[in-house]
């Protein structure tokens, strides 16, 4: 029994993630009173943060007990019990060094508390709050991050596609020659090699982009492809086409910092595509919401969020400008819209749909938790295609970084799926200017 611990949850752990109660093992968690009044505030709205509240709240209502202050809720097999610390408990430590009654400083009060009263079990704060563990380190109290989807690796993020220099000339001629491609097995680097990957071969005589089909278990040329008036600028614009084309792959990520083409590309495909799909749908989280400041802008929800949403108009007229204003092209992507075949929204107005034979575009999904994203992804129905975008260095979520935000965290759970994809985007492609503030600012 020495090993088991005593975790007490700040509020921000239940909103990043409503399912917590289930990640502490044999464990015993302690909600502080104050952690239950400040969900309370969150209850109301459309935000995903929101609905985590209230997911939270059902959840407790079905284990809540008058035992719940004294001997625990057992929280199922192999967990261990749930309590709720009220706000009145002694805290010696807490109270000297921060005196202002305020909600971090009674759950770290709870936390000082369990301390004392279980000497022989480790009393651990578990926050998202990086101010809250220093406060909490400060008086010596033991604290941590929640860290149960953050994503070990990150490096992937860091580098562009593989290129595999000194493959036999003869097999890259080959690749070009045939449609179909050639089998896996005939190459060297076979157990190195995700499905979907894309990356450039390399002899002393020639080169191919290609990319590896898993449908068909074969390395195939990725062919240079205009979309929608959109044409790639470089090898890995290349490669997110051949990704964002191919309806045999269901979900894909395009990671990339600013500038680097994601939305536009992603945009581009979906309009190539149209045929496909009944409705294209491009949304975006609006990060504003749960730090409240949207409540001030003037107008209905859809004209609070229209700001966030501009730069996803701006990419349309992006495609828009490669054309003539009168021409075919711009009058079918207007009527799009008109007819809602074409629909930009905040991604907070899509909750509770069923998105099928869609084409889904998701941008700044850096700023969402894994929650977020598999409730996003399992509403996909039948013959829907998913699109992630984001650059995990841009992240506004407080609570977020680039190894805990749901994006990397989709990327790494589902690397080894035959129908996802990812490509990463280093070339900025904006402007000079905008390269040059990527990296150096």
């Amino acid at each position: 029994m020495g090993t088991k611990k005593n975790f007490v949850l700040d509020t921000n752990v239940i909103l990043h993630d409503y399912n917590c109660l289930k990640n502490f093992q044999e464990n015993d968690i302690y909600l502080p009173l104050v952690v239950l009044e400040e969900l309370d505030k969150f209850k109301k709205g459309n935000e995903q943060i929101n609905f985590n509240a209230r997911e939270f709240v059902r959840e407790l209502d079905v284990l809540t007990s008058d035992e719940l202050f004294s001997e625990g809720v057992k929280l199922g097999e192999g967990l261990g019990r749930l309590f709720v610390v009220t706000s009145n408990v002694p805290a010696t430590k807490v109270w000297e060094s921060f005196p202002i009654k305020k909600p971090d400083h009674l759950i770290l009060a709870a936390t000082e508390y369990l301390t004392g009263k279980y000497p022989k079990m480790k009393s651990i704060l578990v926050t998202k709050d990086v101010n809250l563990r220093m406060k909490a380190r400060s008086i010596g109290l033991l604290c941590e991050d929640y860290i149960t989807d953050k994503v070990v690796n990150v490096d992937v993020f860091e580098k562009s596609n593989e290129i595999f220099e000194n493959v036999d000339p003869a097999l890259i001629d080959r690749i070009y020659s045939s449609k179909e491609g050639i089998d896996l097995s005939e190459f060297d680097f076979k157990d190195l090699v995700h499905p979907n990957e894309c990356f450039v071969l390399k002899s002393d005589r020639n080169s191919v982009l290609a990319r590896y089909n898993p449908f068909t278990h074969s390395i195939i040329r990725v062919l240079k492809g205009k979309n929608y008036g959109i044409e790639p600028r470089n090898a890995e614009q290349s490669f997110a086409f051949e990704i964002l084309n191919d309806p045999n792959i269901k979900l894909v990520a395009l990671t990339g910092k600013a500038g680097t083409g994601k939305t536009l590309l992603a945009l581009a495909a979906a309009l190539g595509k149209l045929t496909d799909y009944k409705q294209i749908l491009l949304a975006r989280p609006v990060v504003a919401l749960s730090n409240k400041d949207i409540g001030f802008l003037p107008g209905d929800a859809q004209e609070k969020v229209a700001p966030y949403m501009q730069p996803l108009f701006d990419n349309l007229n992006v495609i828009k400008r490669q054309f003539a204003a009168n021409s075919t092209e711009v009058k079918r992507i207007e009527d799009m819209q008109k007819s809602e075949q074409l629909v930009i929204e905040a991604l907070a107005f899509i909750r509770g749909r069923s998105l099928s034979e869609m084409y889904c575009i998701i941008d700044e999904a850096q700023n969402l938790t894994p929650n977020e994203i598999k409730t996003i992804i399992t509403r996909a129905g039948e013959g829907t295609k998913m699109v992630f975008t984001g650059d995990i260095q841009q992240i506004d979520q407080p609570y977020l970084d680039s190894q805990s935000n749901g994006l990397v965290y989709m990327i790494d759970r589902m690397k080894d799926q035959n129908i996802f994809a990812h490509v990463n985007l280093l070339k900025g492609e904006r402007s000079e200017l905008s390269e040059l503030a990527s990296n150096l600012l």
